[in-house]
């Protein structure tokens, strides 16, 4: 098994997850662990791209790259930016600050569609090779 199908088994599995928690969010106990874990096995497989395929020294010649690739690393990159709001706006609403629920939904909503953008557009990043 290649390397390409295990971050592709991965990125399913944290898809999923990410669903399974969207579905729970009104369960705090089940919603707060299951994207916790969400974000960091995302970037723990952003990670592990970078260290087995030099990602970021592919990205960086984004003038060379195929455009789909480009477009790929952006919402992947994306993603995590939302992930970082996502954690933000999340532990203000443990701590009891509820004017920010909106925001924290409006997050949660690009979060997710930014990541399965990336997540489609994988599929196409990797056969393209």
């Amino acid at each position: 098994m290649t390397s390409a199908v295990v971050f592709q088994i991965q990125s399913v599995i944290i898809y999923t997850l990410m669903i399974f928690g969207i579905i729970k969010r009104k369960n705090r106990k089940i919603h707060v662990p299951i994207m916790a874990s969400v974000i960091i096995w995302d970037i723990i497989l952003i990670l592990q791209i970078e260290l087995t395929r030099n990602a970021i020294a592919k990205a960086s010649k984004a003038m060379i790259n195929p455009l789909l690739l480009n477009i790929h690393v952006s919402f992947a990159v994306s993603s995590v930016v939302f992930y970082l709001l996502l954690i933000f706006t999340g532990r203000k609403l443990l701590k009891g600050e509820h004017t920010i629920k909106s925001k924290h939904r409006l997050f949660g909503w690009c979060a997710f569609l930014l990541r399965s953008l990336t997540l489609i557009t994988s599929f196409f990043a990797v056969v393209q090779k």
